[in-house]
């Protein structure tokens, strides 16, 4: 049970829970209640890895996205997977945190310290070998009252099990406009890059990324049973026609010329 039957079980377990309305055993009272378009209390006070108390809106600047995901450090499995594999997949991408968006790494475990947070922020940035990213990777703690403001927030539910004295948990990454609105959900841990760069390229409404960036999110929409970006039939049949109608358009331009020009031609002849 605990952390390791949650990541065994929840990058699946979203969808199929919402299908049936069936908890699988051992995880009741844990998941996720997606919290689209509502915001983060961005008045809540957790510290940062050096110790300073922090509200979470200083880490919005109004434009850039947010990524968010919540663990604990002393998790004896999941959340060092969860956090190896979203290392991964920022390296494996073009942005780095502190340029096009901002990372959040929240303690739930209201017990652990600065120190920790400090300790796993210098772990991570050397395997993704990035200093720059220092400056847009935060770790943060946090007291029980924020946490749980955070937590209800985007809808984030896990519970202690004294069995195995461990926490039971949810995996997933959360995405934020630069506002602290709520964008996106993507759960598990092995999450191709381009749908991470999707999520926050939509989660800025346009305000990162390039115009290729923006074709793309018109071609491909999210798909919660897939758990990621699909080609929108709807939006390639209406960018399909479209390219047929200006096809046609050049064609029949290309004749009317043509005509034209023997037509101007006759009278010299």
């Amino acid at each position: 049970m605990g952390c390791l039957l949650a990541g065994g079980l929840l990058p699946a377990w979203p969808a199929a829970a919402q299908r049936t309305g069936q908890t699988p055993p051992g995880l009741d009272g844990v998941g996720l209640d997606e919290r689209l378009g509502e915001a983060l209390p961005l008045d809540a006070v957790f510290r940062d890895e050096a110790g300073q108390p922090t509200p979470l809106g200083a880490f919005f600047d109004g434009e850039r996205p947010v990524l968010l995901n919540l663990v604990y450090h002393d998790c004896p499995m999941l959340c060092n997977l969860v956090l190896d594999r979203l290392t991964t997949t920022l390296g494996e991408m073009d942005w780095t945190p502190g340029g096009a968006f901002e990372v959040l790494t929240v303690s739930f475990n209201a017990i652990e310290t600065p120190e920790l947070a400090a300790r796993q922020k210098e772990r991570y940035l050397g395997q993704l070998d990035r200093p720059e990213a220092a400056a847009g990777w935060h770790f943060l703690t946090g007291e029980d009252a924020a946490i749980d403001r955070l937590t209800r927030a985007v809808g984030f539910r896990f519970r202690w099990v004294e069995e195995q004295q461990e926490f039971a948990h949810p995996a997933a990454l959360i995405f934020l406009g630069g506002d602290g609105t709520i964008t996106r959900y993507l759960y598990g841990m092995d999450l191709p890059p381009r749908d991470v760069r999707a999520a926050l390229v939509e989660a800025s409404a346009g305000q990162v990324g390039t115009p290729l960036d923006q074709f793309l999110l018109y071609c491909f929409r999210y798909d919660p049973q897939a758990n990621s970006y699909v080609a929108d039939a709807l939006a390639l049949m209406q960018l399909g026609g479209l390219l047929t109608v200006l096809a046609l358009g050049a064609v029949l331009v290309y004749f009317w010329r043509r005509e034209g020009g023997k037509h101007r031609a006759l009278p010299a002849a």
